[in-house]
């Protein structure tokens, strides 16, 4: 029988275990992942709506993490399928909006419409691979000790911590209410709206009772507020080499328009 709510789950358990993997971009400081994703988005958004040439250069960015972490591209969009179709209804009305011609392709020409329709795709495409990257390849302890390093506000990594973790509580309650209450009404799709009060009802206080529980036992662990019982990982070379590197990078990608700047080059060649 199937659970939305187990599914859910199942889909944040494997999360989880895609950032326990060990290929270079997981063994990566988790630091030095944050503050180059942040830039990338921040760069990638920044793009002026027609450099839609300059804007294709930052594919590169998730196409090369990718192949080193040994994600696979398609499960990524299979896990943001729901949020594809926002990110692709952006400037859908521009091509109503601005139709003076801006590109000419052999017999097709492209007015400015169309060509900022597909560069804000492009943007929110691009955004969510590096959102995707940084979670599937860091775990959640990981980013927030990171986080804390970094000096961000206590309150706010924790508020974010204990967030995810009563989310996926609360996924486990539910999936088994819905299971007990299908057991007694096999012949019906769903709950009935006359059921709704009571079933939230024990949604609350059983998914109250089993956070309970967890946060006593990250007491335990040593939770405090801090991280301490996180292993911190240390700052390496390669950290640093990949901070340096891939942000100079995105900064030169972000300040020349390398297509046009490779094709003069190839031209005076």
């Amino acid at each position: 029988m199937y659970n939305k709510a187990s599914a859910a789950g199942a889909s944040l358990r494997s999360m989880e275990a895609l950032a326990g993997g060990l290929s270079p971009v997981h063994r990566l400081h988790p630091a030095a992942k944050l503050f180059v994703t942040v830039l990338y988005i921040g760069l990638t958004v920044s793009f002026p709506k027609y450099s839609l040439s300059a804007l294709a250069v930052m594919a590169l960015y998730p196409v090369v993490l990718f192949q080193l972490s040994g994600l696979r591209l398609g499960e990524c969009f299979y896990k943001m399928r729901y949020l594809l179709p926002l990110l692709l209804a952006v400037g859908i009305a521009n091509p109503f909006l601005d139709r003076a011609p801006l590109l000419r392709l052999g017999s097709v020409t492209l007015t400015g419409g169309v060509v900022s329709m597909l560069t804000l795709m492009c943007k929110g495409v691009f955004a969510l691979q590096a959102s995707y990257l940084l979670m599937a390849t860091t775990k959640l302890e990981a980013l927030c000790a990171a986080l804390r390093r970094l000096h961000v506000p206590s309150l706010l990594v924790s508020l974010l911590l204990l967030t995810y973790r009563y989310i996926s509580v609360l996924l486990e309650q539910a999936a088994l209410l819905s299971d007990a209450y299908a057991l007694r009404a096999p012949e019906q799709r769903g709950v009935h709206f006359r059921a709704w009060g009571s079933f939230l009802g024990q949604l609350l206080l059983r998914s109250m009772d089993r956070a309970t529980a967890l946060y006593e036992s990250m007491q335990l662990r040593g939770y405090t507020g801090e991280f301490s019982y996180t292993a911190s990982a240390p700052f390496r070379l390669r950290d640093g080499l990949f901070l340096l590197g891939a942000g100079a990078l995105l900064i030169l990608a972000r300040c020349y328009d390398l297509p046009v700047c490779l094709g003069r080059l190839l031209v005076g060649l």
